[in-house]
């Protein structure tokens, strides 16, 4: 069985492009993918691996969980997401790493679906975005509390690729720029899914439809019917061509309100990022999407 896992990372919209994959559920059946509803499986896998504690799973652990996740006979794919699957938002920092429980969660992953075709999916973003966001959704009163021995100019990304290859060594890694994802949405959903590269997906511009005005989507639309794109490189440059153009300033913005972030730190930060999505892209087992590529 091949297990394709998308794994998060917190807030980069890992449930908008699940939804985006379920307009299409009932047609990926008929190719053997199946995408259950995140209610099947989400607190299931979470129990399961909590229950395990590293101890390897029972013969029929892995028979029984996806004869509860699957309905359907006859399928040689399943997609599952869960952005929390990692951690919750209030855990990101635990022990003084970014994602401390990646190598934990992975290995235990890995030896419950053991002899299965796993394949993971993380969604990154710019560091003082992720954090803004992060905190957001945590109980902590104050990034002092919230991120503990770490300093938010210590957030790496590449870091927590490592210990996850580290952990898994065998299991390939995808990755991609949250900040990207609008170009790549359709992409995303034909990576994760597998599906064959001629079977018409639908949601395929749901995230840019909340970034661009109504014209600029009834011209993006318009553009892709008459001359459909050959090549991800060319919906890309159509895509950012109207993106452009039409874009709804209020939605692509990103407000960083934290004290501990002025605008030096963010510079910084923000430069860190670039770099690291650099390197990342030539870390060995990680397969980096980008646009216009």
């Amino acid at each position: 069985m091949q297990i394709a896992f998308h794994i998060g990372a917190n807030c980069t919209e890992s449930d908008r492009l699940l939804k985006s994959i379920l307009k299409n559920a009932n047609s990926l059946l008929t190719e053997g993918i199946a995408v259950p509803g995140p209610g099947r499986y989400r607190s299931l896998i979470r129990e399961t691996i909590g229950a395990l504690d590293g101890a390897s799973p029972a013969p029929d652990a892995r028979d029984v969980l996806l004869d509860t996740i699957v309905e359907n006979d006859d399928i040689d794919r399943v997609v599952l997401s869960n952005d929390n699957f990692i951690c919750v938002p209030n855990r990101i920092f635990d022990h003084g790493l970014l994602y401390s429980q990646i190598d934990t969660k992975t290995r235990a992953l890995s030896k419950l679906f053991n002899g299965d075709d796993i394949s993971l999916f993380l969604a990154i973003r710019n560091p003082t975005t992720f954090l803004q966001e992060t905190f957001e959704r945590s109980s902590a009163t104050s990034i002092g509390e919230y991120m503990g021995m770490m300093q938010p100019h210590e957030i790496k990304w590449s870091d927590v690729m490592r210990r996850l290859k580290m952990a898994v060594p065998d299991i390939p890694l995808t990755v991609w720029c949250h900040e990207d994802s609008p170009l790549l949405w359709e992409q995303l959903i034909r990576e994760i899914t597998g599906v064959d590269p001629f079977t018409g997906i639908a949601g395929g511009l749901d995230m840019l439809s909340s970034i661009i005005s109504k014209d600029g989507m009834a011209l993006l639309n318009k553009r892709l019917e008459a001359d459909p794109p050959s090549s991800n490189t060319q919906r890309h440059e159509i895509i950012a061509e109207i993106w452009e153009a039409y874009a709804l300033q209020d939605e692509i913005e990103d407000e960083i309100n934290l004290r501990e972030l002025d605008p030096d730190m963010i510079a910084q930060m923000t430069e860190m990022y670039d770099d690291d999505v650099e390197y990342i892209g030539q870390m060995e087992g990680v397969r980096l999407l980008l646009p216009f590529t």
